[in-house]
């Protein structure tokens, strides 16, 4: 489906340069002289290069549908990632950097959800926020305000986060998987 250039929004897939992109962040420019445009921040789905593109209103794109499929994580081997299809129990193995930093992040039997283009796996969602134990916290500084306290704390994955004061070792929190943030004590 074509699509015109400033018609772009942050998580379309779009085929441009022989390439199947993901536009990650957007700016609409109108300048004093000549038509407004649209600045696209993309990456590379197929080897993560990123680019910067201007798009004007008159050029248009071909916006990609991808295939998505439920899947289940099952093991990591080395630098290789495991999935299991759950409909038909088809087992597929990816390089664990298709999934950036958020691959820390993976917990056995994780459900994901995997984007394919013509039957190849392009990317794997995982879900935005999981549970996860604080293993070491940092002591609370006598003397800090707690409105904008955050202290340093590593999770049970190795992940470094930035916690509220009494938050300790041991306790479990939830947290986003793509910002790499505390969100709140697990209930």
């Amino acid at each position: 489906m074509k699509i015109s250039g400033v018609d772009i929004r942050p998580g379309n897939i779009i085929e441009y340069d022989k390439g199947i992109w993901r536009a990650v962040k957007i700016q609409h420019t109108q300048p004093g002289k000549g038509g407004a445009y649209m600045q696209v921040e993309m990456k590379n789905l197929i080897d993560g290069r990123k680019t910067n593109v201007r798009f004007r209103s008159a050029e248009t794109v071909e916006r990609v549908r991808l295939d998505t499929k439920d899947f289940q994580f099952l093991f990591q081997d080395g630098e290789m990632l495991t999935f299991m299809d759950k409909d038909t129990f088809e087992q597929i193995t990816l390089p664990s950097d298709i999934l950036g930093d958020a691959a820390a992040f993976l917990q056995d039997g994780m459900d994901v959800v995997m984007e394919l283009h013509e039957e190849k796996p392009i990317s794997v969602q995982l879900p935005d926020q999981i549970e996860a134990e604080v293993v070491e916290a940092d002591a609370v500084v006598k003397g800090q305000t707690a409105s904008s306290s955050y202290k340093p704390a590593i999770l049970d994955n190795g992940v470094r986060i930035m916690v509220p004061p009494h938050i300790t070792a041991g306790t479990r929190v939830i947290v986003d998987v793509y910002e790499q943030a505390y969100v709140k004590r697990a209930e």
